[in-house]
């Protein structure tokens, strides 16, 4: 089964959750919630059966969601090899115009030689790209 991202807004705020409970109404093994338990989710109490406040969960799987994010400043593209956004080597890039407004920018990573792309509209290209080279392609 594919990994996939657990929605904290399935949770309820105003009610308790065993562990199972937890784990059918988010769509995880219940092994998954005994680890979320490891790594800092709070349970009610130390009593059995173990049992978690929703609002206190929701708020744990936000925080872990958040923590995970990585905005690209101006001049970035996120590198899925690196894991980090990242400058395009020789300040180089290429915009291939989709429908609409809307195209890819396309460029080599500095640290990694990977081919970053990223979703942008052709009028902020100037904002999100500073300072670059950018090519603009024609469309098909």
């Amino acid at each position: 089964m594919p990994a996939r991202r657990v929605n904290p807004h399935r949770v309820k705020l105003h009610r308790t959750y065993s562990v199972q409970e937890l784990a059918d109404c988010l769509g995880v093994h219940k092994n998954t919630v005994r680890h979320w338990q490891g790594a800092g989710l709070a349970a009610i109490d130390g009593n059995r059966p173990t049992l978690f406040d929703g609002k206190a969960t929701r708020a744990f799987l936000l925080a872990r969601q958040t923590s995970r994010k990585r905005p690209c400043p101006p001049g970035t593209i996120y590198c899925f090899g690196c894991r980090e956004p990242r400058a395009p080597a020789l300040g180089m890039v290429e915009f291939m115009p989709g429908k609409g407004a809307t195209g890819n920018l396309a460029a080599l990573c500095e640290a990694c030689g990977t081919v970053m792309h990223r979703r942008a509209n052709m009028a902020m290209i100037a904002a999100i790209m500073p300072r670059l080279a950018v090519q603009i392609r024609q469309a098909p």
